[in-house]
Parts: structure tokens; sequence; C-alpha cells
């Protein structure tokens, strides 16, 4: 049983309340409800209490004896952040990549050339669970020493149900081994395999007859995915794959409009995805479409960054009604970073946002994206108790520092995991 914590004195506590039913949207992004001179009381892994001292002091009762004291003078408190698209399992790197983009290739012309996602497919393959696995708990690592104490996980890198199936498999021992809870989406659709090149609707077939049953019975994921993009799944062939994988229980999510106009942000509204995703490209009938059916807006401007592509149009999203949450898209292609902070840094340079709904994106609509805000992204009773502290006087400084990770203290259901920058 997790011991009795209080954390007091904080400059600020950024509860991000009020939003655990529906993501925040518009205007209420901006709204963090910041608790000056803030405490917040933690027992049995959950939130007990949150407001000024004395307020949650008057909560507690007898509560308070012998609890664990944290002074938070100087800092301020959050909500653990939540990332909600990573490719977190797979084995290599791609760093020999990277001076090829540097002098023009395309991510689509490095992939058409044997590279990308082929080349990571292939060292996956090979690698066995115990190295993913290995792999897999160094990078909870990394991501816990930025804030992050949940996050999605992709699989898709081979697209045969063998490897499909070993990293749906570690992703899920992954959740139960590391103190990062590890949320799975299948991604069987992530490219068109070699031999299917000139018929990719048999390969839809094959995901949709023998993988997804598999997916399903062995409770291996909640979400489908499909990489929905000109020379990989036409939308007609993502439409038949979500809407088959709803049959089988799994939610769908789609990455949308990467690199052109597709209709991917249409698609995910007319199927009810819970998110779209990436959407640099997404025209405005689909970001109008998106705020109608209420799908989030997954944003990476880590990715457009690393491949010196223009962001997406955050700013026009916000505006527009959607919902929009950031991630990371942790993978080792076009954004090999763990660093949700960079990733908020760049929203605001990069997207328009402000540094309000940079918080909120990271926190409670990021939640709703994988569908946990019932029980994280905002610091509010009840709710788990996944808590950042972060190193810098308000909130501001976050996204005025960029490129620090301010992280100090992570409190991880109840537990402190991180302290001092260090994993316990």
């Amino acid at each position: 049983m997790s011991k009795t914590i209080l954390i007091k004195n904080a400059s600020q506590v950024i509860t991000v309340k009020g939003y655990s039913e529906k993501p925040a949207t518009r205007g209420e992004m901006a709204n963090l409800s910041i608790i000056e001179n803030g405490a917040v009381l933690l027992t049995d892994g959950k939130i007990a209490a949150v407001g000024t001292y004395e307020e949650v002091k008057g909560k507690a009762g007898g509560q308070l004896d012998g609890a664990d004291i944290i002074d938070a003078s100087g800092k301020i408190v959050l909500p653990g952040l939540v990332d909600p698209h990573t490719h977190l399992v797979h084995a290599g790197s791609r760093e020999d990549e990277f001076g090829m983009r540097l002098k023009g290739a395309t991510y689509m012309e490095i992939m058409e050339s044997g590279g990308g996602i082929h080349a990571t497919t292939s060292r996956t393959r090979a690698a066995s669970e115990e190295e993913l696995f290995s792999e897999g708990m160094k990078k909870l690592d990394s991501f816990l020493l930025h804030g992050v104490t949940t996050v999605e996980a992709k699989s898709g890198y081979r697209l045969d149900w063998e490897t499909e199936y070993k990293q749906l498999l570690v992703a899920k021992q992954l959740n139960e081994a590391h103190v990062v809870d590890v949320v799975n989406t299948f991604m069987g659709a992530h490219a068109i395999p070699a031999e299917y090149k000139a018929d990719p609707d048999r390969f839809i077939d094959l995901i949709i007859e023998e993988m997804l049953p598999k997916v399903a019975a062995e409770g291996l994921a909640e979400f489908n995915d499909v990489f929905c993009e000109r020379g990989v799944f036409t939308p007609e062939q993502s439409r038949r794959l979500l809407e088959a994988g709803k049959k089988f229980g799994l939610t769908p999510k789609i990455h949308a409009d990467e690199i052109e106009p597709y209709e991917g942000a249409e698609l995910a509204a007319e199927v009810g995805a819970i998110s779209a995703d990436h959407l640099l490209k997404a025209s405005q009938t689909g970001i109008d479409r998106m705020a109608e059916e209420g799908v989030i807006g997954v944003l990476l401007p880590g990715t457009a960054f690393f491949l010196m592509a223009e962001s997406a149009n955050g700013r026009k999203m916000i505006d527009s009604g959607v919902a929009v949450a950031l991630s990371t898209d942790f993978n080792p292609g076009s954004s090999p970073t763990v660093s949700m902070p960079l990733i908020m840094n760049l929203a605001c340079l990069r997207m328009g946002m402000s540094p309000e709904e940079v918080i909120t994106a990271a926190t409670i609509n990021a939640a709703h994206a994988i569908g946990r805000a019932g029980r994280v992204g905002s610091i509010e009773e009840g709710k788990q108790a996944d808590i950042l502290i972060a190193n810098v006087p308000n909130y501001k400084r976050l996204q005025y520092n960029y490129g620090i990770n301010h992280t100090d203290t992570v409190i991880k259901n109840g537990e402190i995991v991180v302290k001092g920058g260090v994993v316990c």
C-alpha cells in the first residue's frame, strides 16, 4: 500500500480540473484552474485532497500523521504528462538516414528505397522478446525522467502476425513490469510489405481475417490504427480496416493527412475514431468534421521539426473547436525523442499554441486520446496519484526555457519514482 504523501508550499498547483468527462476545447484549453501556494494530499495511490495548505489540512484529518512531506517551495505541481502516440517497442535506430534527409531526401523517398519503416521492421523481426523488453524498460525510464507517467504504444514494425504479436506482447509485459502505464494500439497497417506492394487490398484482407481476431481474442490491444496516406493505405482501405476493427471491440485511431491532404481527418470523423494524429495537411472540412464528431487531434510537432516540415496548425484547430492533444510520436525514424517538455515548447513556437493550451494538450486531452481521462491527466480528488513536480516558479517558465527538462520529482500511483531528476 502506498504511503501518505503531502506536497505543500507549491508556488502553483496546476490542476487542469473539470474535463475528465469531456476534453477541453476552444477557450477551455486555457483554463488551468491554478491554486497559488497549493498543496496536494496523496493516500493509497489516489489524490485525496487538493487546495491551499489550510484547505488540505482541514480535509486530511488524521491522515497527515506520519505522512511523508514534500516541500515544493519555488516549484510547480502538475498532473503526470501523458504521451498518446508512440512506437515504443522496436529494435535499432536509423541515424544513417539523418544525413540523407539533410541532403534533401524525403521521408517517402527514404522508405521507398528500403529505409524508413522497412529498415526498422527487419530489425524488430530479428530481435528477441527479451531484447525488445530490455530496450523498452530503458525507454520507459527515459520517459519517466521527462515527467511522462502514461504512454500509448503501437505495433506495426514487421507487418506479419508473429512480429506484431511479439510487439504487442512485449508492450503488455512492459505495462506490468514498469511503473509507467502502457496502453496498447494494434497497427498492423503501418506500411505495405514488399510482397503485397502490387496488391495491398490482399494485405488488408490478411489483417482483417487473421490478425484482428487474434488481437481481440488475446486482449492484446484497445485501439486499431492505420497509416492513411497516398502511397500507403487509401481512405477506402483504411475505412474497411477500421470498421472491421470496431466489430472486434477495437476503437479506431488514424494516422491522417501527414504528407498531403488525403481525407484522413474526414475519415476519422466518419468512423468515430477517438483520435486523428499528425494532421499537418488536414483540410478545413476535415477539421470541422472532427470538431463536430468529437475526434481528438493528436499533434506531433517533433515529427515535423525533425523532418524539417511545416507543422500542423494547432491554432486553427483549437479555434475551429477541435480538442487538441500533444505527443512525441517517439519512433526511430521521424521523431527519436521522449521529451514531452520539448514537444510542449515546439507547440508554442511552431503551432501557435499558448503555454496554457499546451499543458492541457499534454495532460487531460492526451489522456482522453487514449481513453484514460477518468483515471489520469488532472489533479482531482479520487484520481490516480500521478504527479509531476517541476523546478520552475510558475508554469510559463516551462515554455519560456525551451529545450530544458525541469522535472524534479515524479510520483506514480502514490509512489515517488523520480527524485532530484533520478529514477528511484
